[in-house]
């Protein structure tokens, strides 16, 4: 089964997912973008470049999720494994779907545009967490320390989060982030009780 956390920086995806590590020490824990790779370590020095063209960021991103998926997700799911991501696919949706809204050569919707790339190779979620903050939280709590974590850029994210959810509501499952820590991540507990344990 592969679960996923998504929703805007400073939302708490992170703090969830190392304590979920706790309570699921059988399960396979991993990330997007990777950390032990030369395709995620391109990812983030884009994520530091603010002149980073966005279609070419956007293939990066894609680039390093082909390869999380062949190295990382389908072994472990081939092996019967729950997997637990701290983002996925729908982060590059939702925020490659932002950046790209200002790309003059694309002709077409980005946030559709971004999906229908990820299309013809990626394995959807069976479950996503979608911990749901507003812009301005989001954005205090993230210190705006890149590109992405400034309150306006993170309005146009979370509505295509919010598209994203009305798209897929069989699998997302909202929780307050705006809680504190413990309550929240008693409620990712209960969601994930309720799915992966039964």
């Amino acid at each position: 089964m592969l679960v996923t956390l998504e929703g805007l920086d400073g939302s708490g995806k992170t703090t969830v997912w190392e304590a979920l590590q706790d309570r699921y020490p059988d399960a396979v824990f991993t990330r997007e973008p990777t950390n032990d790779s030369w395709y995620g370590e391109a990812v983030y020095r884009s994520i530091e470049d603010d002149d980073a063209d966005s279609l070419a960021e956007l293939f990066l991103y894609t680039a390093d999720h082909a390869a999380h998926l062949s190295r990382t997700v389908e072994p472990a799911l081939e092996r019967g494994d729950l997997v637990i991501s701290d983002r996925y696919s729908d982060s590059r949706y939702a925020y490659q779907g932002a950046t790209l809204a200002a790309y003059d050569r694309l002709e077409t919707d980005p946030l559709e545009y971004v999906v229908d790339v990820h299309a013809p190779f990626t394995i959807d979620p069976d479950l996503t967490i979608y911990l749901e903050l507003d812009p301005e939280t989001a954005a205090e709590r993230a210190g705006t320390t890149n590109k992405f974590e400034h309150a306006e850029y993170l309005e146009r994210v979370r509505e295509n989060y919010d598209r994203l959810l009305e798209r897929f509501p069989d699998r997302f499952v909202r929780v307050d982030a705006k809680q504190d820590p413990e309550a929240v991540l008693e409620a990712v507990e209960d969601v994930l009780a309720d799915v992966v344990d039964n």
